[in-house]
């Protein structure tokens, strides 16, 4: 079964190919980040404009690719949300059309589930139910998962997502946009215990909330000079305390559900420490870590369209009135 993935959420623009729910023929994704690095932050009517311009000439590429035509296609699956609603459209609108003039099936898929799937097209000795975790910089969710069709959320964040405190605080220091990469660079030559940060605290135990770190960080710096010195520290000291808190409530997750199995998707784990830090703690815990490969822990079309396989073939099935889902 060859199925053709579209990601459209937020900044990236992807088109993949991905056969039999697991082998990827192509992934191409173009991303529009340096025209909204300038602003701090993605410009949603930048990000749309385009990603208009680019589906036409990315989809073009990713058959290529895939040494594939059109006609090869058995099923269009495109991102219906949790996305910028100008972007999700440019997406929707173009499976549609392709779905329609090649005369085959269409189905919508959540990104955020996708992130969790994109493990699937890394590894083959998974096995659930398992507890997953989606680390990016809208979302921070904990997940319990029979299979990919039930989803039970364990916790999420309260307030900012990690990736989110990660670009605000980066912003804090004057570093730029996206501050992910940036503090990561920085806290590789820094003490992370210099400073003693703390996430804040939850009524629920596997709840995040990264809102009082960054306010913290905001605080400490307020009337100091930001030497070269203090910036490391600064920045490894945010990123233990961040890190810290994933690694100590999925573990906490995976002991209430039983579960021997960690999945980690999202943007934020492309984060080398991070990837290292959890993994690390997962073993001494006895859990099996996974991890999907650096190139699909960004959003892309790969790990839509082989959730969108997998979907289709327990019966999911969408019609040419899919619209946006947030």
């Amino acid at each position: 079964m060859i199925v053709l993935g579209i990601e459209t959420s937020c900044d990236e623009t992807s088109v993949a190919v991905v056969k039999d729910g697991k082998k990827v023929l192509s992934n191409v994704v173009a991303s529009s980040l340096k025209m909204h690095s300038k602003h701090g932050g993605v410009i949603p009517e930048i990000a749309s404009r385009m990603q208009l311009e680019s589906m036409a000439p990315v989809f073009t590429q990713a058959i290529k690719k895939a040494k594939i035509k059109p006609k090869q296609i058995d099923l269009v699956c495109v991102t219906c949300g949790p996305g910028l609603a100008g972007s999700l459209l440019v997406g929707i609108s173009f499976a549609k059309a392709l779905a329609l003039s090649l005369d085959k099936p269409l189905l919508g898929v959540n990104h955020i589930k996708a992130h969790v799937y994109a493990n699937i097209l890394c590894h083959n000795k998974i096995k659930l139910p398992a507890v997953a975790l989606v680390v990016s910089g809208g979302h921070t969710t904990l997940f319990y998962i029979k299979d990919f069709l039930k989803f039970e959320v364990l916790g999420q964040t309260r307030d900012d997502a990690c990736g989110e405190a990660f670009d605000k605080v980066a912003k804090i220091m004057g570093l730029g946009y996206p501050g992910g990469p940036l503090i990561e660079k920085l806290a590789k030559d820094g003490n992370k215990h210099k400073i003693k940060f703390a996430c804040s605290g939850t009524s629920d135990e596997m709840d995040f909330s990264f809102s009082g770190i960054k306010t913290a960080v905001l605080y400490y710096l307020k009337g100091k000079k930001i030497a070269a010195g203090l910036k490391k520290d600064l920045a490894a000291s945010f990123q233990e305390s961040a890190i810290n808190t994933l690694m100590r409530k999925s573990l906490i997750a995976c002991k209430h559900k039983k579960a021997s199995s960690l999945l980690i998707g999202g943007g934020v784990v492309a984060n080398s420490y991070l990837r290292q830090r959890i993994a690390s703690g997962a073993k001494k815990a006895g859990i099996n870590c996974f991890f999907p490969d650096i190139n699909l822990c960004m959003d892309n079309a790969a790990m839509v369209a082989g959730l969108g396989g997998y979907l289709y073939k327990k019966g999911l099935r969408s019609d040419l009135y899919l619209n946006m889902e947030f």
